[in-house]
């Protein structure tokens, strides 16, 4: 069992050691390798062939004085592949084999590791000289410690979940979008795609378990439709109530909304929910999305909405409506007018809803059901069109494609040369920048993983901006929020080819 101890961190994009406790190295992940020269089998390695530390503390030292819960995050040099000493921020975890005593060292560089306490990093320096004993930290510290690892495995993970999810998406979705209509094996690769959807969402559940606190999810800026679609086509899944007829009327083209994909989907799902459960007979439930301009503060529900430009969404029942007295309490966390239910779940609803600058209101009278009205600000009155048709996702221009994982490099060569585009790719941070300096002014786009060892993608996108500050940029993350780009330079991994495919499109203007 344990001679597979590394695979969970095989393909992370940070260095990952397996080391015993006299510091020999059994293993190395591939970033390590790729970092420090290392074999992914080293035979007899040594810790201490890369260790960069200026004290007189050896590896040894080190590990015999490590507790037995996870110790703080500590900053150590190592010394890399170019023969320089790199800090680092090193995360150690330990775990008993056959062997003995055992560690997994993962190494991050400076910024990678968010949302610790300042006194993780205050320690880095005293750690070298005597890591912390469980008799000098209370039973929070030592919880918190461990919860910090798993919180660190929870993340790789979920970013190498989301690796493999892009290349499994972005190819099925390739092969359907050529595949006739009535291929028999249609159904197959559709099936395919729904689970692989699925695994998605898993993926991002441990995502948001491993984000910090201060960490803001990935948002979106786009099409409100493509979500509301969605939503309601779980709705409408085999086994879902057969007395239910649905309507809806989308806006041809809706204003550009900034706004976390997940949260409004868990909110219209909540609102879509008491609709159905509202209804317990044949009726009808209606969604209908538009645009908005409100040109004098104006009033929806309980809260005053200022002028402006806004994408309102509209979901209304047939239902038994809300008598006028409980009209007040709708809103009242955990108020229900039903037994066994959650209620209308309105405050859950408001708080996402408000979070993102928007409204919630709600009109109902006793016998005519009720209709639940969400405003969402658009970022200007810019309209984006998320349906493009296929002749309109192609193109003629040049990218340049970085990622450290080639499965993701090996499908953009796939899709976008199919779609017109003439595709560069470079495995690192370091050789996108060779390519671009040869290319100068033949490059127009830019599309680079945030996550990746040596150069992370915010250091290329900054290295990108001075020396071709006219090359567009695209960046990617199933995890990362990169900070410098563009409001609508971001892709969400994992992704179909039609979303990157509609990605580049807009990026490219």
């Amino acid at each position: 069992m344990k001679a597979d101890i590394l695979q969970p961190l095989e393909l992370a994009a940070w260095p990952a050691l397996w080391l015993n406790l006299n510091g020999t190295v059994r293993r190395a992940n591939g970033a390590a390798v790729r970092e420090f020269g290392l074999l992914a089998e080293p035979s007899q390695v040594h810790l201490s062939s890369i260790w960069g530390q200026a004290s007189t503390v050896t590896v040894e030292m080190l590990l015999a004085k490590m507790n037995h819960s996870c110790p703080p995050p500590m900053e150590l040099k190592f010394r890399s592949r170019g023969g320089g000493a790199i800090p680092f921020q090193v995360l150690f975890s330990e775990f008993k084999s056959d062997q003995g005593r055992e560690f997994i060292l993962q190494c991050f560089r400076k910024g990678e590791i968010s949302g610790l306490e300042s006194r993780a990093r205050t320690e880095a320096a005293s750690a070298t000289h005597g890591a912390p004993s469980e008799t000098n930290l209370d039973a929070p510290s030592l919880q918190k410690q461990k919860l910090d690892c798993a919180l660190h495995l929870a993340r790789s993970v979920s970013l190498d979940f989301n690796n493999a999810l892009t290349t499994i998406l972005g190819h099925t979705s390739l092969v359907l979008s050529q595949m006739d209509p009535g291929h028999s094996w249609r159904n197959a690769l559709l099936e395919v795609e729904r689970s692989a959807e699925k695994a998605a969402e898993i993926a991002q559940d441990l995502a948001d378990f491993s984000r910090p606190e201060k960490d803001q999810r990935a948002v979106s800026q786009g099409n409100l439709n493509d979500v509301l679609r969605r939503t309601i086509g779980l709705f409408q899944m085999p086994g879902a109530r057969p007395n239910l007829h649905w309507e809806s009327e989308f806006e041809a083209r809706p204003y550009s909304v900034s706004f976390d994909e997940a949260k409004i989907q868990q909110a219209l799902v909540r609102v879509l929910e008491n609709a159905v459960q509202a209804c317990d007979r044949p009726a009808t439930i209606r969604v209908r999305s538009r645009n908005v301009e409100i040109q004098a503060e104006a009033v929806n529900g309980s809260s005053r909405v200022p002028p402006g430009y806004y994408v309102s969404i509209e979901i209304s029942d047939d239902g038994p409506g809300i008598a006028p007295d409980l009209l007040p309490r709708v809103f009242e966390p955990f108020f229900t007018t039903k037994t066994g239910h959650r209620g209308l779940g309105l405050a859950w609803v408001y708080g996402i809803v408000t979070n993102h600058g928007g409204s919630v209101g709600l009109q109902s009278e006793p016998g005519a059901g009720t209709t639940v009205r969400l405003l969402l600000p658009a970022q200007d009155k810019f309209v984006r069109d998320s349906n493009l048709k296929v002749e309109e996702l192609f193109g003629v221009q040049t990218l340049l494609v970085v990622d450290d994982e080639n499965m993701l490099l090996t499908m953009a060569e796939m899709i976008l040369p199919a779609f017109g585009y003439r595709v560069l790719t470079a495995g690192s941070g370091s050789r996108a920048i060779e390519i671009l300096e040869s290319n100068l002014g033949q490059i127009d786009l830019v599309l680079t993983d945030m996550v990746m060892p040596s150069m992370s993608g915010r250091e290329l996108v900054e290295k990108i901006k001075a020396i071709a500050p006219e090359v567009r940029l695209l960046c990617m993350s199933g995890y990362v929020r990169p900070q410098a780009e563009d409001p609508s330079g971001y892709l969400q991994k994992p992704f179909t080819s039609q979303n990157l495919l509609r990605k580049v499109k807009e990026a490219l203007g």
